[in-house]
């Protein structure tokens, strides 16, 4: 098997997720004030690092190259949102219940039969999907064993009614 198709080693994951942002303090007011992300380390006003639970960081936010600048417009590439994984539904339903608290919309909310997700913006237009993933033994299947997610409308009332954490 050439390198091009061998799978990579089972435990790879995204160790953290870098973002430009215009203003670290509006930045930070949606991560870590809306979120609830803990501040780690911080570089003045062109850079911080938070974590939850402890982490060096999961995410990162600078003004290095965007200090005061726009998002790119509509129709360009780059990212197309961070998606931040909660350990069970009860963490989802309490970040819900912060984002609505804070006034910010949502885009959409979505069951994928895998997961549930939330999608928003952050202040700098960063698409953010905030979800869960099912048990592995809960996802949809075909008939071959092959996965069978699909996207469906996430019943947000009763993702509300869980609140501990």
């Amino acid at each position: 098997m050439t390198s091009a198709h061998r799978p990579v080693v089972a435990g790879t994951r995204i160790g953290h997720v870098h973002l430009k942002v215009a203003d670290l303090e509006r930045a930070l007011g949606f991560y870590r004030d809306v979120l609830g992300f803990e501040l780690m380390q911080r570089y003045g006003d062109q850079a911080a690092f938070i974590s939850a639970g402890g982490y060096h960081h999961h995410i990162g936010l600078n003004t290095w190259e965007s200090k005061g600048g726009e998002p790119p417009p509509p129709g360009t590439t780059g990212l197309f949102h961070t998606a931040i994984l909660y350990p069970t539904r009860a963490a989802l339903a309490d970040a819900l219940h912060r984002v609505l608290e804070a006034g910010i919309p949502l885009d959409g909310a979505s069951d994928h039969g895998v997961s549930e997700a939330l999608y928003l913006r952050d202040p700098d237009e960063n698409g953010v999907e905030l979800y869960r993933d099912r048990p592995p033994e809960e996802w949809p299947r075909n008939a071959d064993g092959s996965l069978a997610m699909f996207t469906r409308r996430l019943d947000i009332d009763d993702l509300m009614r869980p609140r501990i954490v």
